[in-house]
């Protein structure tokens, strides 16, 4: 397993549309207006997962440093977990925080 690979392109949200702009200061791997993404990383920013399927978030956690999202693949059921973004939907990153995660 390799270590993180930078890689902050832009791109357009497969699941709600948005056009998502590069984070710039770190590897954005989700959408900040749906939190959705792909399940492409086997390491972080590296692309190298066949899988494809969409991570959708389940739960979001606080702590010292900020909110964690927890994710889960719609098509092979991985578990992943991000940073939360400084320009991600607040809103619904505290809705998620209600929900507690069960795996």
């Amino acid at each position: 397993m390799a270590g993180f690979v930078k890689n902050d392109s832009p791109f357009t949200c497969a699941v709600c549309g948005k056009r998502v702009e590069a984070l710039g200061y770190s590897s954005r791997n989700h959408c900040n207006g749906c939190l959705c993404s792909l399940h492409l990383d086997v390491s972080p920013g590296d692309r190298a997962n066949a899988c494809g399927g969409v991570m959708r978030p389940v739960s979001a956690v606080k702590n010292r440093k900020g909110f964690v999202v927890i994710f889960r693949c719609e098509k092979c059921g991985a578990i992943g977990k991000n940073k939360a973004a400084e320009d991600d939907d607040k809103e619904l990153i505290i809705e998620l925080t209600a929900t507690p995660f069960k795996e």
